[in-house]
C-alpha cells in the first residue's frame, strides 16, 4: 500500500514538473526575447514603430524572421516557428491599440 502511494505521488509530481516546463506560452517567449525593446508594446529603438494595432501575425512572423529597422534578425534557431506564430498572436492580442 506504501509503495503505491510513493509511486503514485512521485508520478504526479513527475507530471505536474513536465507541464510547467513543457509548455511556453507567447507571452513569456515576448517577456524573454522581445520586452527589452518592446516594453508594453512600445519601441525604444524606433517609437513610431510600435506593435499596437498590428491585426496581421504574419505581419509580425515576417519581421521576426526578417528583421529591418532596428530590429535583428531572429532565424529559426533562435526563435522557432510554433514561438513566432505564438509570439505574433499574444502580440495581436495584446497590443490592440
Amino acid at each position: 500500500m506504501k509503495k503505491r502511494i510513493i509511486m503514485a505521488t512521485v508520478a504526479v509530481s513527475v507530471g505536474m514538473m513536465s507541464a510547467a516546463f513543457a509548455a511556453e506560452t507567447g507571452e513569456t517567449i515576448f517577456k524573454a526575447k522581445c520586452s527589452s525593446c518592446h516594453p508594453d508594446g512600445g519601441n525604444i529603438i524606433n517609437p513610431k514603430e510600435t506593435l499596437k494595432g498590428i491585426k496581421d501575425p504574419k505581419k509580425i512572423t515576417k519581421k521576426i524572421r526578417k528583421g529591418g529597422g532596428g530590429m535583428p534578425v531572429f532565424d529559426a534557431k533562435a526563435v522557432s516557428d510554433a514561438d513566432a506564430k505564438l509570439v505574433a498572436d499574444y502580440i495581436v492580442k495584446t497590443f490592440k491599440k
